[in-house]
């Protein structure tokens, strides 16, 4: 039970798990364990290291890397010296990153240089445009993978460390207050490069202790961590929520659906939050073996729209004990609202919940009034959740977040008289054909009740005519041999004429982006292709 102070920074979240943990399994990735004791003699010694860098409060440092024991040991050190943690997008290349680096002033980076044949410090440092100007940068560090002759090891660096005397990583931890910065996350938002996301360590640890209270996570739940821990998801409700209740952390790297059934089995996991996507591919799976997975206890999704069938075949053919569904974005800390456990299966399945202790939402028209109960408008939120601001960006932040503390988040849904929310599409994802708005995830729920549609996803593309049409991608259904005509003239008996797809192309998979969500960019490039 927590006590007032300990969930108020993420040292004070380790130090609390240490206390009441301290001998019990905290993270597992490969062939090395650490209990929750042992994690902090890790953390410890990565911190003297930074400080021995002369990384002080405030100061930035990156970890550009797949999920490991590495990033997480590295996370909790930059928070327990005061740093700022910069996550850095493993899809990004390598001028991508140089800018990340050089908007948030980075110190020190911790990378690797081997992963899924990529050497992610000289795409870095080595790029077709020569060395970029990082004035700032003084250390990059190899989480895993040789080290190259502007780079040192993780072993090195650690080594630099021993003679810091872990008292004034101690004090430096002590020192941390709530309102100080923890992450610094950039997210595209809406539109446009991306921006700086300030978060605060007092408004983090606060919401995830309720996100953790409510999907009822567990001391000693086996975690599987699929969602990246540059993101949002992987970040809060991985790592920091598997602190605050005593779950252990299992990282994994790359998202591969027969890898992660494996590991189910293997490793006994309980809980396996994740986009729809990572359930959808599952199931799909020629090789899917529901009696392999019956220690699975715990799923978390949330998106713009769940099709119900989902959320009963993630019980009834995943064997999911619970199933919970929440929303939130970066700017939010990563969550607004969830579904509570004893809320009725079709709730958990069409809305994402009602807002979170001292949370507001509300939804909105174009002037920023509310709308009518029912009925589509902007969702906005306020409440301790809303970021500080966007860094060195006084302008978008005033854009997102208004004079009354509303953060805009560009999604369009609904709240019902109870409060709770149903998503229904991003801003940016709608599109204008022949004049009527065109919801993308309207149309997916439709096309799945389709029986040859095993997964879909729908973008819209310039027309000469109309502006804009509608192409569906689909994947088959097993056992299925979709066809695209076909389903069009289905589609045309259930939906208005301008929300048919123009064109269906049935694919084998849909494209992921890391956090496991379908890439409608890669999608929107090829249908304009």
């Amino acid at each position: 039970m927590a006590t007032d102070g300990e969930f108020t920074t993420i040292p004070r979240v380790l130090l609390a798990a240490v206390a009441a943990y301290g001998e019990d399994e905290a993270l597992t990735d490969g062939g090395r364990t650490f209990t929750h004791a042992e994690l902090l003699v890790e953390v410890e010694r990565v911190g003297a290291s930074l400080l021995h860098a002369g990384i002080g409060p405030g100061d930035r440092v990156a970890v550009w890397a797949p999920n490991c024991w590495e990033w997480v040991a590295v996370a909790l050190a930059v928070h327990h010296v005061g740093a700022v943690l910069v996550p850095v997008n493993t899809r990004y290349k390598g001028a991508e990153a140089a800018d990340l680096l050089s908007r948030a002033n980075v110190r020190v980076l911790f990378t690797v240089t081997d992963f899924l044949d990529t050497d992610y410090a000289a795409m870095l440092l080595d790029g077709p445009d020569g060395p970029p100007d990082l004035p700032d940068l003084d250390h990059v560090v190899t989480l895993r993978g040789p080290a190259g002759s502007t780079t040192v090891d993780l072993d090195a660096f650690l080594a630099r460390g021993e003679s810091i005397d872990r008292d004034e990583v101690r004090a430096r931890a002590a020192a941390v207050e709530p309102g100080d910065l923890c992450h610094l996350m950039f997210t595209s938002g809406t539109t446009g490069r991306p921006k700086a996301v300030e978060l605060e360590h007092g408004a983090v640890c606060r919401a995830f202790e309720a996100w953790s209270e409510v999907i009822g996570l567990r001391a000693g739940d086996r975690y599987l961590i699929v969602n990246p821990y540059f993101h949002s998801f992987g970040l809060n409700a991985g790592i920091l929520a598997c602190l605050l209740r005593g779950a252990v952390n299992l990282p994994h790297a790359v998202f591969d659906v027969p890898e992660i059934m494996q590991r189910v089995e293997r490793e006994h996991i309980t809980v396996l939050p994740g986009p729809p996507a990572v359930y959808q591919s599952m199931l799909q799976h020629p090789d899917l073996d529901p009696s392999r997975l019956a220690s699975l206890r715990l799923a978390v999704t949330g998106a713009a729209a769940i099709p119900v069938q989902l959320i009963v075949d993630m019980r009834e053919v995943l064997g999911f004990d619970t199933v919970v569904t929440g929303y939130g974005l970066t700017e939010s800390s990563g969550v607004a609202t969830m579904c509570r456990h004893d809320d009725d299966p079709e709730t958990i399945a069409t809305t994402s919940g009602r807002a979170i202790p001292d949370v507001e939402v509300r939804t909105v028209d174009e002037d920023g009034r509310p709308v009518p109960v029912d009925e589509d408008g902007e969702v906005v939120v306020r409440g301790y959740v809303v970021m500080r601001g966007y860094a060195d960006d006084p302008a978008a932040t005033a854009e997102a977040v208004d004079a009354d503390g509303w953060l805009h988040t560009g999604d369009i849904g609904r709240l019902d008289e109870r409060g709770y929310l149903r998503i229904t599409d991003r801003l940016k994802d709608m599109f204008i054909v022949g004049g009527f708005n065109t919801y993308p995830a309207e149309i997916e729920q439709a096309l799945l009740a389709h029986p040859d549609v095993g997964m879909v996803a729908v973008v819209g593309t310039p027309d000469e005519r109309l502006g804009e049409v509608g192409v569906a991608f689909v994947v088959a259904a097993p056992g299925s041999t979709p066809d695209a005509e076909g389903i069009i003239a289905w589609a045309r008996e259930r939906l208005a004429n301008y929300k048919v797809p123009r064109r269906i192309e049935v694919v084998d998979e849909l494209p992921l982006v890391p956090a496991g969500k379908v890439d409608k960019v890669a999608l929107r490039a090829r249908a304009s292709g």
